[in-house]
């Protein structure tokens, strides 16, 4: 540890305070070697490329009902203190998927998915249980101290184009239907990007 280096207090919704302290503590290079790709969701809130995945909606289970009763008996106390529940029930489970990829991995990437623009929608509440923007915070401040690559990457386009050379060919996957097109074929003969087919 290489010192304190400030120290704050603050309340939660339940009015209990905590006192904060900031340290310095030195650099631990990771020695995991994998390289994850993370795909952001709401039927799972991370699925990562080797198929490890964080369960979406597990913060609200077992404590939605009490919470819909406490809320029509106007019982702020109890709205409170269940509110504060379900966030340290997503805190923990993000900090302890996060340091899991931490020390394991060399390279983390993520999609730019954005909370703040999904909240406008009907898909507000499970967006803001997801912890999305919570949980790309823990990477990049633990990949930065252990020392390992972590970036958000632009998800446009990424089922349509090809995962080899980038192309938008014409015969591209449109809108829902062509989803569900995932290999591409090259042909022997150099054609440069119109050379690209689907299969």
């Amino acid at each position: 540890m290489l010192g304190v280096r400030s120290a704050s207090f603050n309340e939660d919704a339940r009015g209990r305070w905590y006192f904060n302290v900031v340290v310095g503590v030195e650099v631990e290079p990771t020695k995991g070697q994998d390289c994850i790709g993370i795909d952001l969701g709401l039927t799972d809130t991370a699925t990562c490329s080797d198929g490890i995945k964080l369960e979406a909606g597990r913060f609200y289970r077992g404590l939605e009902e009490k919470l819909a009763i406490a809320q029509r008996a106007r019982n702020k106390t109890q709205v409170k203190t269940l509110h504060a529940k379900i966030a340290n029930r997503r805190k923990d489970a993000l900090h302890k998927f996060s340091r899991k990829l931490v020390n394991r991995c060399g390279e983390i990437y993520v999609g730019n998915v954005s909370s703040l623009k999904l909240v406008k929608t009907t898909m507000v509440k499970s967006v803001l249980d997801a912890g999305w923007g919570q949980l790309k915070t823990m990477l990049d401040y633990k990949c930065a101290h252990a020392g390992i690559v972590f970036k958000e990457v632009d998800e446009a386009y990424t089922t349509q184009a090809c995962s080899n050379c980038g192309s938008l060919p014409e015969s591209r996957p449109k809108g829902i239907a062509g989803l569900g097109i995932r290999e591409w074929l090259w042909e022997s003969r150099p054609l440069g990007r119109e050379g690209i087919k689907l299969i």
